[in-house]
């Protein structure tokens, strides 16, 4: 028996897409549906490992979390992850098949229609529901011909679309109707509803703006979704989110990190940043590394030769340095850990731009890029304790060097990781450690954290997902979304 579908647009980019899914996804849970999340195309470099060895973009990770679920390729069977402004490498059915200038790929993406209906139909048939999140926007008309991400697989696949406005960013209403009216008309008959995203205050005074959308558009309205706290508390998917404002704490360690333009996996810091005991703060390009920092960290990036260069034009490689030889931390992950070392070389141009660069010398080590990306769950001990930690992989390039023979942590193949003698310098490939409740409390009172949290970081974020459903569940009309919801099917119209 095939399960039935329905696709979450937006009015535009960041409108809350990935997290109205995830909170429409445990509501559908606590309802006894079997419910699968699914995005036909994404564009991140935050990735998640899946137990087959392949990636699919974090927010699906998350909605499958909502749904009490593992990560599956299948969630996110194209997932674009950009080396450059205008190059992303192409991951299909989650193994990295190569990269592609963005004029190539726009021209081509119709080319993979067929593999992500092949995702598609496998979830139809496993799951009683699929909630299925578009990218962008549908009202992109530029973007329109050979869309597989949008109208392009809502029309392929025969789902119908709810349409969501983001009304904390104005004019929600002209972003409705005129999606309405500059889409063609095929498409707007896939639209069947829509909804309203992070109001804030009186919804009544509201009333007249629905009206008007539903009489210019003709679609019913959903309800309207107040700004809900509780979405701050869960990992976000874009480093866009970085450029906010960011909650300053008052914990007495201080940790920065600097945004590289490639920045990946920065939601490693999501467990550190609920810590009381810490302040930490996303340094923007533009700005010294503050001079009282206790631990400078360095994230993973899309291409580590690539954010060496823009790190060393920010002169946070001046920073960093002035900062170890004055007695401070510092600990890479991933491509933060290439950079701490002697030298990075990529001669075939397999993480971004081919070249050598040296790195920033603070442990005595170097990585060649290769062609085969480590992409895994893993379990791995401590070095220094030997606790069982879990995390994950997701990276080209082998480190090798003196250095290497301090390894940080222990997994089940080999070491891992690099410290300097003294233990100040450090780093390794393992991403996802410090939502190890143990292993973190451990490493903020090491490093001289004065508070720290006794909740479990999991229970937080499954909390985060309960208190985010919550609130969705008394401002919006689930049953009635649940309806809207069909068995997928081929439209009529092959012109899709």
């Amino acid at each position: 028996m095939t399960g039935r579908a329905i696709m979450l647009q937006g009015t535009g980019s960041d409108v809350g897409k990935s997290l109205i899914v995830a909170g429409l996804c445990r509501l559908a849970k606590r309802r006894g549906l079997r419910v699968a999340p699914f995005k036909p195309q994404n564009m991140s470099n935050n990735a998640a490992a899946c137990s087959d060895g392949g990636e699919i973009g974090r927010a699906q990770a998350l909605q499958a979390l909502a749904c009490g679920l593992e990560p599956r390729t299948d969630f996110n069977p194209v997932l674009l992850k950009p080396e450059t402004d205008r190059r992303s490498q192409l991951v299909v059915h989650g193994r990295a098949v190569g990269a592609q200038e963005a004029s190539v790929y726009m021209v081509e993406r119709h080319k993979l229609l067929g593999r992500v209906l092949e995702s598609f139909d496998r979830l139809t048939a496993d799951y009683d529901l699929v909630i299925v999140e578009g990218a962008g926007s549908p009202a992109e008309t530029n973007l329109r011909a050979r869309d597989i991400a949008n109208m392009g697989f809502a029309r392929a696949a025969g789902v119908p679309v709810c349409l969501i406005g983001d009304i904390d960013r104005g004019g929600v209403i002209a972003a409705l109707v005129g999606t309405k009216a500059v889409i063609e008309a095929a498409d707007a008959a896939m639209i069947r509803a829509f909804l309203i995203n992070k109001f804030r205050g009186d919804p009544s005074l509201f009333e007249d703006g629905l009206k008007t959308i539903e009489a210019e558009t003709g679609w019913p309205s959903l309800g309207i979704i107040p700004w809900l706290s509780a979405a701050g508390r869960l990992p976000a998917e874009d480093a866009v989110s970085l450029e906010r404002p960011q909650a300053r704490t008052s914990g007495t360690l201080k940790i920065a990190a600097p945004m590289l333009s490639r920045i990946a996996n920065f939601d490693d810091a999501d467990p550190l940043r609920t810590e009381p005991g810490v302040q930490f703060d996303f340094i923007p390009p533009g700005q010294a590394i503050p001079r009282d920092t206790d631990i400078i960290m360095l994230f993973g990036t899309k291409s580590t030769l690539g954010d060496l260069d823009f790190l060393r034009t920010q002169g946070w490689d001046h920073d960093i340095l002035a900062h170890a030889r004055t007695g401070g931390r510092v600990f890479g992950i991933c491509g933060g850990y290439q950079m701490l070392g002697q030298w990075v070389h990529d001669p075939d141009g397999v993480d971004g731009p081919a070249g050598s660069a040296p790195g920033l010398g603070l442990l005595n080590l170097e990585t060649r890029m290769t062609g085969d990306k480590r992409v895994r769950p893993v379990t791995a001990y401590e070095a220094g304790s030997g606790d069982l930690l879990t995390g994950y992989e997701i990276h080209t390039g082998r480190t090798t060097g003196p250095d290497t023979a301090r390894p940080f942590l222990t997994l089940p193949d080999g070491p891992d990781g690099a410290m300097s003698a003294d233990g100040r310098l450090a780093g390794c490939y393992v991403h996802g450690l410090f939502a190890n409740d143990d292993f973190r409390q451990r490493w903020l009172e090491q490093h001289g954290a004065n508070e720290l949290s006794d909740q479990s970081y999991g229970e937080a974020v499954e909390a985060a997902l309960d208190t985010l459903a919550d609130g969705m569940d008394a401002h919006i009309d689930f049953e009635r979304f649940l309806a809207l919801a069909e068995t997928p099917g081929w439209t009529p119209d092959a012109s899709c």
